[in-house]
């Protein structure tokens, strides 16, 4: 089987294909780094998608995998935040590394197995920076460390970009003191106000791409088989991370790159510095955290996805479906292993395609409770699949089905009560065959996003895709605070 090989292969940039994967034993292990957050602030959805299928699936496969995610909690942004505040920088930054962690585990992010923070790693930073100096490949101006793009002749060889190409994503201005403007900083002298530490060069900071090599060597040594990160972290950041690496030790390689792609507002990447963002937060106030990771998972990994209400509301809609069937059909759940892996596995797919087969295969006659018999050979998409996919909760189905119901009696602005009423009222129009009254009773919650239904002489009710968008009911775009 090499599933995971050709899922890979097919990634984007890469740099050395020459190893092939075989999933039996001995070698049964894999390490991964993927670049985590810089933690200033409240995480917006697009830090969301990072990830965690990836590491579900192949842990899925057998494999031990060693996944290291780092904090950037020293960096410009979190300085300024923090200046503005008036408190110190790594402590805000420790507060929103929790807040940011209680988000991933609401959205049943599982978490890695080593999540590094820049703080805590200066020595091997420092050592890093030496080894990199050592080998020719940096220089000092005044307090400040520089790498030479010149000396690395592989320079580019990710991105595909020569040094001298235009630097988008760049998170400074550009130093006249640099022999090369594509040069970048390794380590920043101290400035007042800011957080620094001792080193050969004075008190400073580390640059910004420098913590990605140290950390990643310190956990998985400078040989390991996946790095990830957003398709915006291409370059500069991974490429100057390659050059960085192979300066300190020339026998450094990461075997695949894998870049996911944006979540979009407007068909615009979303993002903080663009004020175009949705938080994680602000988001599962008004939807469950599934419906969000169903959302997420609506497109090819390495394809954007932009965020709209109607889509989160399909999406919700969706896992309540999901949900309301596994239900129902507890008793016959049973699993399709081998389709399960190639729908994952397929690089051309994408992971909705498993989560709308869970809804479509579970066949309705086994839930039913008349007793036609139908085939029954159908593919079972199982508590497995959701798993895989990080869609199964630990909460019972009922538990689940009655937080939904809960997210949308919130968002709507209705309490329980309203819809009971409004059940007792339809249910009495139709007694007196005022149907056209109970119709109408029926038609205008749907409009609200209460779908009534029919079960037997009950009555129940499940949230629905609203006929109207009721502007209120839209989150708002958030603000940099």
């Amino acid at each position: 089987m090499h599933y995971m090989c050709e899922l890979l292969k097919s990634s984007g940039p890469v740099l050395d294909f020459d190893v092939t994967y075989d999933l039996n034993p001995p070698e049964f292990r894999r390490r991964c780094y993927v670049c985590g957050v810089t933690t200033y602030d409240f995480s917006h959805i697009g830090t969301a998608r990072a990830f965690d299928i990836l590491y579900r699936y192949l842990r899925y496969l057998g494999y031990q995998v060693m996944y290291v995610r780092n904090f950037t909690d020293v960096d410009d942004k979190i300085i300024k935040r923090a200046n503005e505040r008036g408190v110190d920088p790594i402590s805000l930054s420790a507060e929103f590394c929790q807040e940011f962690l209680n988000d991933m585990a609401d959205l049943q992010c599982l978490p890695p197995t080593q999540q590094p923070r820049v703080s805590d790693h200066m020595n091997q930073i420092k050592d890093m920076i030496s080894q990199i100096e050592n080998n020719g490949f940096a220089y000092r101006v005044g307090g400040d460390v520089y790498f030479s793009v010149d000396n690395s002749p592989d320079y580019g060889r990710l991105s595909g970009r020569r040094p001298e190409d235009s630097r988008s994503g760049e998170r400074v201005a550009v130093d006249l003191r640099k022999r090369n403007p594509a040069d970048f900083a390794l380590w920043k002298s101290a400035k007042e106000g800011e957080p620094s530490w001792d080193s050969p060069w004075g008190l400073g900071r580390p640059g910004w791409h420098i913590e990605c090599s140290a950390m990643s060597a310190e956990y998985l040594t400078p040989i390991f088989d996946i790095h990830g990160g957003g398709m915006d972290l291409i370059f500069p950041h991974h490429e100057n991370e390659i050059a960085q690496s192979s300066a300190a030790c020339p026998e450094s390689n990461v075997s695949y790159w894998v870049h996911n792609g944006f979540v979009t507002t407007n068909d615009e990447k979303m993002s903080k510095s663009l004020g175009n963002f949705f938080t994680i937060r602000k988001v599962t106030e008004l939807y469950h955290p599934l419906a969000l990771r169903h959302f997420l998972l609506g497109t090819h990994y390495r394809s954007p996805v932009n965020y709209s209400i109607s889509q989160i509301e399909t999406s919700s809609e969706a896992v309540y479906r999901i949900y309301q069937t596994l239900q129902e059909c507890q008793e016959v759940i049973s699993l399709s292993r081998e389709g399960i892996v190639d729908k994952i596995a397929d690089p051309g797919g994408n992971m909705v395609h498993i989560t709308d087969a869970a809804e479509e295969s579970i066949p309705t006659r086994v839930c039913s409770r008349s007793s036609n018999k139908r085939n029954r050979n159908s593919q079972l998409i199982t508590r497995d699949a959701l798993d895989i996919l990080g869609l199964l909760s630990s909460l019972t189905y009922s538990e689940i089905l009655r937080q939904l119901k809960n997210k949308a009696l919130k968002k709507y602005g209705f309490e329980d009560e309203y819809v009971a009423d409004q059940i007792k009222e339809r249910a009495l129009a139709r007694e007196n065959k005022e149907f056209s009254r109970g119709d109408k009773i029926r038609s205008d919650l749907a409009a609200k996003g209460i779908a009534l239904m029919d079960v037997g002489s009950k009555t129940t009710w499940r949230p629905c895709i609203p006929a109207q968008q009721e502007q209120e009911c839209v989150p708002k775009q958030e603000k940099n605070m």
